[in-house]
């Protein structure tokens, strides 16, 4: 069967203390300049909310300590491993890196990888070229994630689309991100929040009205989470506030740069039997 990259780029994870299963979420893959980033939501690693500290799991009080990645393994036929990398190290110290400017208020964060043995690694790009998409209000975006953890067993992520809401240009509450309106669920949090172009006719940010004989994806951000249990209205963290937390660790590498082994080929995934 046809699969997009995109379905497979965001990955399913467990946030877990000591085996026992706390929540589950979205991440995906960047290259820094060590190697391999999982990005996904500080309120996902941390088990707490970044505006309150408070707990989030109300049932247990637990915060995790590991978390499980199911990362894409083969492409034909499709497959997938788990890995399990640890949130802290020996001495209780995190081991994920926060924005370098604004911390916690940031609810993105970065976790360089340990194990990658066996993984196919399909990273998101964060250079903006000057011939990308245009971004405006109302502009369709979606959120390719895993919504209440659907699709654990096989894990191609669900697209779900909305709207731009707020100007992208400004930073929503004085905090570089966006305002979408999608509706979005528990599970969806440290989702890549997409533009996609299919074939056809597309208008660029350098004005030029092109025709595209393949599918166009830009990065917009990271979503985080809705504003409140009533809304649909939900954050995403610009790609560019990223992009900086990335560089905190050193020159980005970007996509094609990658100083890490990739395990298998992932020309022709589009296509790869299932």
């Amino acid at each position: 069967m046809n699969v997009s990259p995109v379905s497979v780029q965001s990955l399913f994870i467990t946030m877990r203390f000591n085996g026992t299963v706390l929540a589950t979420g979205t991440a995906f893959i960047v290259i820094g300049a060590s190697g391999p980033l999982l990005v996904t939501n500080w309120h996902n690693v941390s088990g707490r909310d970044p505006d309150t500290g408070k707990v989030l799991d109300e049932k247990t009080g637990g915060v995790p300590n590991e978390i499980v990645i199911r990362h894409l393994a083969g492409n034909a036929p499709i497959t997938w491993i788990d890995k399990v990398e640890a949130l802290y190290n020996e001495n209780g110290e995190q081991l994920w890196v926060e924005h370098p400017r604004l911390g916690q208020r940031a609810d993105l964060v970065v976790l360089p990888l340990r194990d990658v043995a066996g993984v196919t690694l399909l990273p998101y790009d964060l250079i903006d070229p000057p011939d990308g998409m245009e971004l405006e209000p109302a502009d369709s975006v979606s959120v390719v994630g895993f919504p209440f953890g659907l699709s654990r067993e096989r894990p191609f992520a669900i697209w779900v689309t909305g709207s731009v809401a707020s100007e992208p240009q400004d930073d929503f509450g004085d905090l570089p991100r966006i305002l979408i309106d999608c509706r979005t669920r528990k599970g969806q949090s440290g989702s890549p929040v997409i533009q996609f172009r299919p074939k056809g006719p597309c208008s660029l940010k350098n004005g030029v009205m092109t025709f595209l004989g393949n599918p166009l994806v830009s990065l917009v951000g990271v979503y985080s989470g809705r504003v409140n249990l009533e809304s649909d209205l939900g954050f995403v963290w610009k790609t560019s506030t990223l992009r900086e937390l990335v560089d905190s660790l050193g020159p980005y590498a970007g996509k094609l740069q990658m100083n890490v082994p990739m395990s298998q080929s992932t020309i022709g995934l589009m296509n790869a039997p299932a």
